[in-house]
Protein backbone atom coordinates (compact mmCIF):
# COMPACT_ATOMS: atom_id res chain seq x y z
CA UNK A 1 0.00 0.00 0.00
CA UNK A 2 1.47 3.26 -0.96
CA UNK A 3 1.57 6.14 1.40
CA UNK A 4 -0.90 8.29 2.07
CA UNK A 5 -0.12 11.69 1.90
CA UNK A 6 -1.47 13.80 4.87
CA UNK A 7 -1.18 16.48 7.87
CA UNK A 8 -1.84 15.41 11.42
CA UNK A 9 -3.78 17.44 13.56
CA UNK A 10 -2.17 16.16 16.70
CA UNK A 11 1.57 16.28 17.75
CA UNK A 12 2.14 12.19 17.41
CA UNK A 13 5.60 12.60 16.67
CA UNK A 14 6.20 12.38 20.28
CA UNK A 15 4.80 9.30 20.59
CA UNK A 16 7.19 8.10 17.81
CA UNK A 17 10.27 9.14 19.69
CA UNK A 18 9.26 7.86 22.67
CA UNK A 19 8.32 4.46 21.49
CA UNK A 20 11.90 4.51 19.30
CA UNK A 21 13.42 5.05 22.43
CA UNK A 22 11.99 2.74 24.47
CA UNK A 23 12.04 0.37 21.58
CA UNK A 24 16.50 1.25 21.64
CA UNK A 25 16.60 0.38 24.84
CA UNK A 26 15.01 -3.08 25.29
CA UNK A 27 16.68 -3.68 21.64
CA UNK A 28 20.28 -3.75 23.74
CA UNK A 29 19.20 -7.26 25.49
CA UNK A 30 16.33 -8.67 23.51
CA UNK A 31 17.39 -10.30 20.07
CA UNK A 32 14.36 -10.17 17.51
CA UNK A 33 10.89 -10.24 18.99
CA UNK A 34 10.47 -6.64 17.49
CA UNK A 35 7.00 -7.67 16.27
CA UNK A 36 5.82 -8.57 19.67
CA UNK A 37 7.61 -5.23 21.71
CA UNK A 38 5.70 -3.17 19.14
CA UNK A 39 2.49 -4.80 19.83
CA UNK A 40 3.57 -5.12 24.05
CA UNK A 41 3.51 -1.19 23.67
CA UNK A 42 0.56 -0.69 21.33
CA UNK A 43 -1.38 -2.49 24.23
CA UNK A 44 0.21 -0.22 27.06
CA UNK A 45 -0.54 2.98 25.04
CA UNK A 46 -4.15 1.87 24.87
CA UNK A 47 -4.20 1.46 28.47
CA UNK A 48 -4.45 -2.67 28.48
CA UNK A 49 -3.42 -5.36 29.64
CA UNK A 50 -1.00 -8.27 28.20
CA UNK A 51 -0.89 -11.84 28.08
CA UNK A 52 2.72 -13.31 26.77
CA UNK A 53 2.60 -17.40 25.87
CA UNK A 54 5.57 -18.77 24.58
CA UNK A 55 7.80 -21.81 25.52
CA UNK A 56 10.53 -21.63 28.06
CA UNK A 57 13.18 -19.60 27.01
CA UNK A 58 12.13 -17.25 24.72
CA UNK A 59 12.23 -14.05 26.64
CA UNK A 60 8.49 -13.58 27.92
CA UNK A 61 10.26 -12.47 31.54
CA UNK A 62 12.95 -10.72 29.99
CA UNK A 63 10.85 -8.68 27.53
CA UNK A 64 8.57 -7.69 30.12
CA UNK A 65 10.75 -6.88 32.68
CA UNK A 66 12.68 -4.69 30.66
CA UNK A 67 9.53 -2.79 29.62
CA UNK A 68 9.18 -1.78 32.96
CA UNK A 69 12.42 -0.71 33.47
CA UNK A 70 12.43 2.13 30.68
CA UNK A 71 9.13 3.02 32.64
CA UNK A 72 9.76 4.72 35.75
CA UNK A 73 6.83 3.45 37.63
CA UNK A 74 6.49 0.75 40.28
CA UNK A 75 7.44 -2.48 39.43
CA UNK A 76 6.21 -5.91 41.49
CA UNK A 77 6.85 -9.38 39.84
CA UNK A 78 4.79 -12.27 41.37
CA UNK A 79 5.87 -15.91 40.71
CA UNK A 80 2.40 -17.91 40.49
CA UNK A 81 2.18 -21.47 42.56
CA UNK A 82 0.03 -24.02 43.48
CA UNK A 83 -0.49 -23.03 46.88
CA UNK A 84 -0.82 -19.37 46.50
CA UNK A 85 -3.09 -17.80 48.03
CA UNK A 86 -5.45 -14.20 47.30
CA UNK A 87 -3.92 -12.75 50.34
CA UNK A 88 -0.20 -13.73 48.61
CA UNK A 89 -1.28 -11.07 46.00
CA UNK A 90 -3.57 -8.54 47.70
CA UNK A 91 -2.47 -8.70 50.76
CA UNK A 92 -4.35 -9.04 54.30
CA UNK A 93 -5.65 -7.42 57.43
CA UNK A 94 -2.91 -8.13 60.59
CA UNK A 95 -2.94 -7.22 63.86
CA UNK A 96 -1.01 -5.15 65.26
CA UNK A 97 -0.41 -5.55 69.08
CA UNK A 98 0.97 -2.13 69.71
CA UNK A 99 -2.47 -0.17 68.48
CA UNK A 100 -4.69 -2.79 69.29
CA UNK A 101 -6.36 -2.64 65.67
CA UNK A 102 -6.09 -4.86 62.39
CA UNK A 103 -3.74 -3.07 60.01
CA UNK A 104 -3.90 -3.82 56.37
CA UNK A 105 -0.29 -4.66 54.92
CA UNK A 106 -0.26 -4.21 51.09
CA UNK A 107 0.34 -7.48 48.96
CA UNK A 108 2.63 -7.25 45.23
CA UNK A 109 -0.24 -6.10 43.38
CA UNK A 110 -0.09 -2.68 44.71
CA UNK A 111 1.92 -1.55 42.18
CA UNK A 112 2.08 -0.34 38.39
CA UNK A 113 3.33 -2.74 36.25
CA UNK A 114 3.27 -6.31 37.36
CA UNK A 115 4.40 -9.07 35.95
CA UNK A 116 3.24 -12.42 36.66
CA UNK A 117 4.87 -14.93 36.23
CA UNK A 118 3.41 -18.34 34.79
CA UNK A 119 -0.33 -17.32 35.78
CA UNK A 120 -1.96 -20.85 34.73
CA UNK A 121 -0.13 -22.12 37.93
CA UNK A 122 -2.31 -20.50 40.52
CA UNK A 123 -5.63 -22.03 40.69
CA UNK A 124 -8.93 -20.48 40.12
CA UNK A 125 -9.58 -18.97 43.19
CA UNK A 126 -6.27 -17.03 43.11
CA UNK A 127 -6.90 -16.37 39.65
CA UNK A 128 -10.50 -14.91 39.89
CA UNK A 129 -8.87 -12.87 42.91
CA UNK A 130 -7.45 -10.46 39.78
CA UNK A 131 -10.88 -10.06 38.58
CA UNK A 132 -11.71 -6.70 39.94
CA UNK A 133 -8.10 -5.10 39.67
CA UNK A 134 -7.29 -5.95 36.21
CA UNK A 135 -10.89 -4.38 35.03
CA UNK A 136 -11.62 -1.49 38.23
CA UNK A 137 -8.02 -0.75 39.31
CA UNK A 138 -9.56 -1.20 42.61
CA UNK A 139 -9.03 -3.75 45.65
CA UNK A 140 -11.86 -4.30 47.55
CA UNK A 141 -10.93 -6.34 51.45
CA UNK A 142 -13.11 -7.09 54.04
CA UNK A 143 -15.21 -4.41 53.03
CA UNK A 144 -12.40 -1.76 52.06
CA UNK A 145 -11.94 -0.46 48.62
CA UNK A 146 -8.68 0.32 47.86
CA UNK A 147 -8.27 2.25 44.58
CA UNK A 148 -4.32 1.62 42.37
CA UNK A 149 -2.53 4.68 41.22
CA UNK A 150 -2.72 5.19 37.44
CA UNK A 151 -0.73 3.91 35.60
CA UNK A 152 -1.63 -0.11 36.35
CA UNK A 153 -1.02 -2.97 34.03
CA UNK A 154 -0.74 -7.01 34.12
CA UNK A 155 1.57 -8.54 31.83
CA UNK A 156 1.16 -12.14 32.59
CA UNK A 157 3.23 -15.21 31.15
CA UNK A 158 2.08 -18.75 30.53
CA UNK A 159 3.98 -21.85 29.10
CA UNK A 160 1.15 -23.34 26.54
CA UNK A 161 3.36 -26.66 26.74
CA UNK A 162 3.28 -27.69 30.39
CA UNK A 163 0.07 -28.66 31.37
CA UNK A 164 0.76 -30.73 34.52
CA UNK A 165 0.05 -28.41 37.72
CA UNK A 166 -1.39 -25.86 35.88
CA UNK A 167 -4.64 -24.25 35.69
CA UNK A 168 -6.60 -23.29 32.49
CA UNK A 169 -7.76 -19.29 33.32
CA UNK A 170 -11.60 -18.50 33.67
CA UNK A 171 -12.92 -17.21 30.37
CA UNK A 172 -13.70 -13.61 32.54
CA UNK A 173 -9.93 -13.52 33.40
CA UNK A 174 -8.66 -14.63 29.88
CA UNK A 175 -11.33 -11.24 28.41
CA UNK A 176 -9.32 -9.23 30.79
CA UNK A 177 -6.47 -9.11 28.91
CA UNK A 178 -6.15 -6.69 26.07
CA UNK A 179 -4.05 -9.02 23.83
CA UNK A 180 -2.39 -12.55 23.91
CA UNK A 181 1.04 -12.31 22.33
CA UNK A 182 2.33 -15.69 21.43
CA UNK A 183 6.20 -15.21 21.57
CA UNK A 184 7.77 -17.25 18.49
CA UNK A 185 11.25 -19.51 19.04
CA UNK A 186 13.59 -16.70 17.18
CA UNK A 187 14.84 -17.27 13.72
CA UNK A 188 18.16 -18.66 12.34
CA UNK A 189 20.11 -15.25 12.11
CA UNK A 190 18.95 -13.87 15.64
CA UNK A 191 19.86 -17.51 17.21
CA UNK A 192 23.29 -17.18 15.70
CA UNK A 193 23.04 -13.30 17.14
CA UNK A 194 22.12 -14.88 20.81
CA UNK A 195 25.05 -17.24 20.55
CA UNK A 196 27.45 -14.31 19.61
CA UNK A 197 26.42 -12.66 22.24
CA UNK A 198 27.50 -15.43 24.93
CA UNK A 199 30.49 -16.30 23.13
CA UNK A 200 31.95 -12.92 23.38
CA UNK A 201 30.73 -13.33 27.12
CA UNK A 202 28.63 -10.04 26.94
CA UNK A 203 26.81 -10.33 30.55
CA UNK A 204 23.05 -10.22 30.17
CA UNK A 205 22.66 -9.17 33.77
CA UNK A 206 25.16 -5.70 32.47
CA UNK A 207 22.97 -5.57 29.87
CA UNK A 208 20.08 -5.51 31.54
CA UNK A 209 21.47 -3.23 34.10
CA UNK A 210 22.62 -0.62 31.41
CA UNK A 211 18.80 -0.50 29.86
CA UNK A 212 17.79 3.49 30.91
CA UNK A 213 14.18 4.60 31.97
CA UNK A 214 12.09 6.35 29.29
CA UNK A 215 9.18 8.09 30.43
CA UNK A 216 7.40 8.51 33.81
CA UNK A 217 3.61 7.85 34.64
CA UNK A 218 2.91 11.47 34.19
CA UNK A 219 4.46 11.20 30.94
CA UNK A 220 2.60 7.67 30.10
CA UNK A 221 -0.34 9.69 30.93
CA UNK A 222 -0.14 12.26 28.82
CA UNK A 223 0.84 9.65 25.79
CA UNK A 224 -2.33 7.69 26.64
CA UNK A 225 -4.70 10.86 26.22
CA UNK A 226 -2.85 12.01 23.32
CA UNK A 227 -3.89 8.29 21.93
CA UNK A 228 -7.21 8.39 23.23
CA UNK A 229 -7.81 11.15 20.75
CA UNK A 230 -6.88 10.10 17.40
CA UNK A 231 -9.65 9.91 14.60
CA UNK A 232 -11.40 7.29 13.85
CA UNK A 233 -14.48 7.12 11.41
CA UNK A 234 -18.14 5.71 11.96
CA UNK A 235 -17.35 3.15 8.76
CA UNK A 236 -14.46 1.99 10.92
CA UNK A 237 -16.56 1.48 13.97
CA UNK A 238 -18.93 -0.68 11.94
CA UNK A 239 -15.76 -2.36 10.57
CA UNK A 240 -15.06 -3.77 13.99
CA UNK A 241 -18.47 -4.27 15.13
CA UNK A 242 -18.75 -6.68 11.85
CA UNK A 243 -15.70 -8.96 12.62
CA UNK A 244 -17.13 -9.19 16.03
CA UNK A 245 -20.04 -9.92 16.16
CA UNK A 246 -19.32 -13.06 13.27
CA UNK A 247 -17.24 -14.71 15.94
CA UNK A 248 -20.73 -14.90 17.39
CA UNK A 249 -22.95 -16.97 14.51
CA UNK A 250 -19.59 -19.20 13.42
CA UNK A 251 -20.23 -22.08 13.09
CA UNK A 252 -16.51 -23.48 14.26
CA UNK A 253 -16.95 -21.67 17.65
CA UNK A 254 -19.07 -22.40 21.13
CA UNK A 255 -17.69 -19.16 22.43
CA UNK A 256 -17.55 -15.73 20.86
CA UNK A 257 -16.05 -12.39 21.50
CA UNK A 258 -17.58 -9.78 24.12
CA UNK A 259 -18.09 -6.25 23.56
CA UNK A 260 -15.06 -5.71 25.40
CA UNK A 261 -13.10 -7.39 22.73
CA UNK A 262 -14.71 -4.81 20.21
CA UNK A 263 -13.15 -1.64 22.95
CA UNK A 264 -10.14 -3.53 22.81
CA UNK A 265 -9.46 -3.35 18.70
CA UNK A 266 -10.76 0.11 19.05
CA UNK A 267 -8.11 1.38 21.47
CA UNK A 268 -5.23 -0.27 20.06
CA UNK A 269 -6.26 0.39 16.84
CA UNK A 270 -5.63 4.20 17.74
CA UNK A 271 -2.33 3.39 19.78
CA UNK A 272 -1.08 1.34 16.67
CA UNK A 273 -1.85 4.36 14.50
CA UNK A 274 -0.16 6.77 16.80
CA UNK A 275 3.00 4.64 16.56
CA UNK A 276 2.73 4.65 12.95
CA UNK A 277 2.82 8.11 12.61
CA UNK A 278 -1.18 8.60 11.70
CA UNK A 279 -3.54 10.48 14.17
CA UNK A 280 -6.53 8.99 12.46
CA UNK A 281 -7.16 5.10 11.99
CA UNK A 282 -6.97 3.26 8.44
CA UNK A 283 -8.42 -0.45 8.46
CA UNK A 284 -5.06 -2.10 8.11
CA UNK A 285 -4.35 -1.17 12.21
CA UNK A 286 -7.87 -2.84 12.76
CA UNK A 287 -6.91 -5.51 11.08
CA UNK A 288 -3.17 -5.86 12.72
CA UNK A 289 -5.01 -5.85 16.19
CA UNK A 290 -7.66 -7.92 15.65
CA UNK A 291 -6.14 -11.28 15.46
CA UNK A 292 -3.98 -10.72 19.14
CA UNK A 293 -7.11 -8.79 20.71
CA UNK A 294 -9.62 -11.92 19.60
CA UNK A 295 -7.68 -15.31 19.41
CA UNK A 296 -7.86 -15.75 23.96
CA UNK A 297 -11.63 -14.69 23.80
CA UNK A 298 -13.22 -17.33 21.29
CA UNK A 299 -13.52 -20.90 21.88
CA UNK A 300 -13.35 -23.77 19.14
CA UNK A 301 -16.06 -26.19 18.32
CA UNK A 302 -14.61 -30.14 19.23
CA UNK A 303 -14.57 -30.70 15.77
CA UNK A 304 -12.33 -27.99 14.99
CA UNK A 305 -10.33 -28.49 17.61
CA UNK A 306 -10.08 -32.47 16.55
CA UNK A 307 -9.25 -31.35 12.99
CA UNK A 308 -6.23 -29.06 13.80
CA UNK A 309 -8.53 -25.97 13.20
CA UNK A 310 -6.55 -23.26 15.30
CA UNK A 311 -8.33 -20.10 17.21
CA UNK A 312 -5.93 -17.90 15.02
CA UNK A 313 -7.27 -19.67 11.83
CA UNK A 314 -10.82 -18.93 11.76
CA UNK A 315 -9.77 -15.15 13.31
CA UNK A 316 -8.19 -14.98 9.88
CA UNK A 317 -11.02 -16.61 7.91
CA UNK A 318 -13.49 -13.98 9.40
CA UNK A 319 -11.17 -11.05 8.46
CA UNK A 320 -11.29 -11.76 5.09
CA UNK A 321 -15.06 -12.55 4.43
CA UNK A 322 -15.68 -9.32 6.19
CA UNK A 323 -15.99 -6.13 3.44
CA UNK A 324 -13.08 -3.92 4.76
CA UNK A 325 -14.06 -0.07 3.67
CA UNK A 326 -12.69 2.22 1.77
Amino acid sequence: MDELSFENRLDIQQINDTIDRIKSEIGQVVVGQEKSIELLLTAILANGHILLEGVPGVAKTLTAKLIAKTIDVGFSRIQFTPDLMPSDVMGTNVFNPKTTEFEFRQGPIFSNIILIDEINRAPAKTQSALFEVMEERTITIDGHAYQLEAPFMVIATQNPVEHEGTYQLPEAQLDRFTFKLLIEYPSAEHEVEILNRHQQNINLHQMIAQVNKVIDASRLNELRKLVSSITIEHKLLEFITAIVQQTRTHGGLILGASPRASIAILNTSKALAALRGRDFVIPEDIIEVALPALRHRISLSAEKEMDGTSADDIIDSIIKSTEIPR
